[in-house]
């Protein structure tokens, strides 16, 4: 997988606190499914001065936005057809809007971007652990509160990991499991810097919610499954 830009994105959703809860934080409304949900677990629009709808993936942009909460599939199912045109015409109260044919692609490309951002962030703030005897130890210490694999990791070594989290969390026989990162260990190596990234781990809760939070809105798109815990 080639590495997206890695360009360093922060904003109130990338830095929200670990205090923050789902109860507590602003709520928006999907314009197409209708659902409401948290403003840090959507994805806003906004219209660029020349009319084009845009991904603002940090909700900075200025004037109105429109917030989704589909995946992809049923965003470029809702493109083809031209639901999105009519709901965006409804939020933005008929305005002339242009809907570029890859706005799938910059959404999800925004939140590789994100994610990486994500990452390094915590790198420099020394809350990652890299490299597997290292997150194997700390596992098995009950010192992971969140464990990722590579796309491309091993089944044995992801395995053994599992095992040695399950083991710390005191959840043998759980079925807990890292995640699978959709990210292959040359995206997360160009990203962090660092050589043969394969398998991270965080043991700082409030480090892991903010991956989290990053991680978990790029997998809802992206229609992955959510990871098995059993």
């Amino acid at each position: 997988m080639r590495t997206p830009p890695n360009e360093r994105l922060t904003s109130d959703i990338a830095e929200a606190p670990a205090t923050r809860t789902a109860k507590s934080a602003p709520e928006r409304r999907c314009i197409l499914s209708g659902e409401h949900g948290s403003r840090s677990a959507l994805i806003r629009l906004a219209v660029s001065p020349d009319g084009d709808v845009l991904p603002d993936l940090l909700a900075r942009a200025p004037g109105r936005g429109a917030w989704i909460g589909v995946t992809r599939a049923e965003l470029v199912q809702a493109m083809e057809k031209g639901r999105l045109r009519g709901a965006l015409a409804r939020a933005f109260k008929g305005a002339p809007l242009s809907v570029p044919d890859d706005l799938p692609d910059r959404i999800e490309s925004g939140l590789i971007r994100l994610l990486l951002d994500r990452l390094g962030l915590e790198m420099r703030g020394g809350h990652l652990i890299l490299g597997s005897d290292r997150i194997a130890e700390h596992a098995r210490g009950g010192a992971v509160e969140l464990l990722l694999h590579a796309a491309d990791a091993s089944e044995d070594g992801a395995r053994k990991l599992d095992q040695a989290w399950r083991v710390g969390q005191d959840a043998e026989g759980s079925g807990l499991t890292g995640t699978r990162l959709p990210l292959d260990r040359e995206a997360l190596s160009v990203a962090l810097g660092r050589a043969n990234v394969v398998h991270l781990a965080l043991a700082d809760a409030a480090a892991a919610e903010r991956v989290d939070l990053a991680l978990q809105r790029l997998l809802h798109f992206s229609g992955a499954p959510a990871p098995g815990t059993g």
